[in-house]
């Protein structure tokens, strides 16, 4: 067994994989993946940008898509979910085999609907409906206009991923979002699940930033901790809500709890150990999803061990550490959401533009515009 493997049998931890290319599902290297600890997969558009604008895999569906009359959008949205079916695939003999604990493959709502309550829940519901795989997660972008969509999709008995988590205050109006969608969700539960997922290095990058700033010795001794101290404390919520009264009555439905998710667990600064993302947040109940260079360093030389609530008094004191130096750390949230919706929304409009070039190339000149439906844009 490798240490992926042991991450999950002896501490509760699924390793998740941040990374999709056509390539890896033609040629077996998902599916290898799969073979050495890998419970799951997440996509996102930045992930598809660069998949799709390296080589020319893509060329043959995307010429046909656009012999069909299809928009470069919709055509998108095709290569997509062709993407996502593959992988699918790949993981469902986790998800059987984990009664339904585990792969999952991910898969993003246009990023330009981050603010758009009504807009998201369509997109997310068309999806859902399009795909209808048991082992699908939608991914809903938790800003404050997402919580609705959230708990309305959990209502419906869809699984949802939470993505773009910097904030504690944010995390716990999802969890509430997640147990009240439950609440009204009829029937057994069994088959809703759900997982919140915390970008863990962006913390990291942008607190150190402020620290540097302030400069005095207390507030230099604090870098590299913020990140990992929130994540922990995260944890301490997790334990809290989903344990009492109310979440029992509904785990007597057979409701699954809603796992807190660390996404973003490659080192940024190249001072910090390539693991540090993933030695210091390993704990039951939790997912890691990892791009596939931090999975081979932690293969090599991660290390295993329960650290995520090892010090929990010990990381709100880093927190409150940071706070006393300075940093505002809700500010600090809100800047990262607002850098993380800009930052998929560019690769999403990156992409189009060079699937328009594409198509251009393909069809000799005449290739088709960017254009398409408003909801979903190619779940059709």
């Amino acid at each position: 067994m490798s240490i992926l493997h042991n991450l999950y049998s002896d501490h509760g931890q699924s390793p998740w994989l941040d990374n999709l290319r056509r390539e890896w599902i033609r040629n077996g290297e998902l599916a290898r993946w799969v073979e050495r600890g890998v419970r799951g997969l997440t996509s996102n558009p930045s992930i598809f940008q660069k998949a799709m604008t390296a080589g020319h895999d893509y060329d043959e569906q995307f010429a046909g898509l656009l012999s069909d009359g299809l928009s470069v959008v919709d055509a998108y949205w095709e290569l997509v979910l062709t993407d996502i079916g593959g992988a699918l695939d790949a993981l469902t003999p986790v998800h059987e085999a984990s009664d339904g604990v585990d792969g999952f493959v991910s898969v993003e709502v246009d990023p330009k609907l981050a603010h758009n309550t009504d807009g998201t829940l369509a997109a997310a519901r068309a999806l859902s409906q399009r795909i209808d795989r048991p082992n699908l997660y939608v991914k809903i972008p938790g800003t404050a206009e997402g919580l609705a969509a959230i708990e309305a999709m959990t209502a419906e008995g869809r699984s949802v991923n939470v993505t773009l988590l910097f904030s504690l205050t944010r995390y716990a109006d999802v969890v509430e979002a997640y147990l009240c969608g439950l609440e009204a969700c009829e029937g057994d539960l069994s088959s809703v699940s759900g997982v919140a997922s915390f970008f863990i290095s962006r913390t990291d990058t942008e607190v150190d930033r402020r620290l540097e700033a302030i400069g005095t010795p207390e507030a230099l001794a604090l870098r590299g901790q913020a990140a990992v101290a929130q994540g922990q404390v995260a944890y301490q919520i997790f334990k809290r809500k989903f344990s009492g009264p109310r979440w029992e009555a509904l785990a007597v439905r057979g409701a699954r709890v809603q796992r807190p998710l660390w996404a973003s667990t490659s080192t940024k600064n190249p001072a910090y150990p390539d693991t540090l993302y993933v030695d210091q947040l390993i704990g039951p109940d939790t997912v890691n999803t990892l791009p596939d260079a931090t999975l081979e360093a932690f293969t090599d030389h991660g290390t295993l061990a329960r650290t995520i609530d090892a010090h929990p008094d010990a990381a709100r004191a880093v927190l409150d550490g940071v706070t006393d130096a300075g940093v505002d750390l809700e500010a600090v949230a809100d800047r990262l959401e607002d850098e993380g919706v800009s930052a998929f929304v560019k690769s999403f409009d990156d992409l189009l533009e060079s699937l328009t070039t594409t198509a251009d190339r393909l069809t000799q000149g005449a290739g088709a515009e960017p254009g398409g439906s408003d909801q979903m844009q190619g779940a059709r």
